[in-house]
């Protein structure tokens, strides 16, 4: 298995033709990974320990609870009441995790076709949103009343979108492909 240095080193040697990299360092890089999941309003104690359960399966890191900053009186929220579970990764464990997502639970998601270019922000992160946590293996089980989604962000260093997404793409993110339209539209457009 490769380390991380190595992943940022073959990242550099791809990237530094096509940015003109005059130095390693100035290579874009993974530098964290943040998996986060509300449950605001499940008051059930048993469903909460089932998400923190799954999620440190999931990353194999025990979640930190978040708490929230303000009260909100329609939502009866009050300020310092638990609202989600956060989980920051880094280094060996944050690629382990990021070839899991990409090998294993992209290709089990139902109808997937790549996820979206749209989503890299001005800084250079990626956010990516899970509707079902039971697309990743380490959760396989019969009982499935209990699904939840989770958000999933990845923090680079790089500075703009195109790094960003060339960083992704030597990772082997699955981006959907450049320019191909939509089969109903493509079909509506043929008639």
């Amino acid at each position: 298995m490769k380390t991380t240095k190595q992943k940022q080193a073959e990242v550099y040697e791809v990237l530094k033709t096509e940015f003109k990299l005059k130095n390693p360092m100035e290579a874009p890089k993974m530098e964290k990974v943040i998996v986060s999941s509300g449950f605001g309003s499940i008051k059930d104690k048993k469903k909460v320990e089932l998400i923190a359960d799954r999620l440190a399966r999931i990353t194999g890191q025990k979640p930190v609870t978040r708490k929230a900053k303000i009260s909100i009186s329609s939502f009866k929220l009050r300020e310092g009441e638990p609202v989600g579970y956060q989980i920051t990764l880094r280094g060996n464990r944050m690629f382990d995790f990021i070839d899991r997502l990409v090998n294993v639970a992209f290709p089990r998601t139902k109808d997937f076709r790549g996820i979206s270019r749209d989503s890299i922000d001005a800084m250079g992160n990626y956010t990516l949103g899970i509707k079902e946590h039971t697309i990743f293996a380490e959760t396989v089980d019969e009982d499935l009343k209990d699904v939840f989604g989770m958000s999933i962000t990845f923090v680079t260093s790089s500075k703009n979108k195109k790094m960003t997404e060339a960083l992704m793409e030597q990772l082997g993110f699955p981006f959907k492909k450049k320019g191909v339209a939509d089969d109903s539209v493509s079909k509506k457009g043929k008639k």
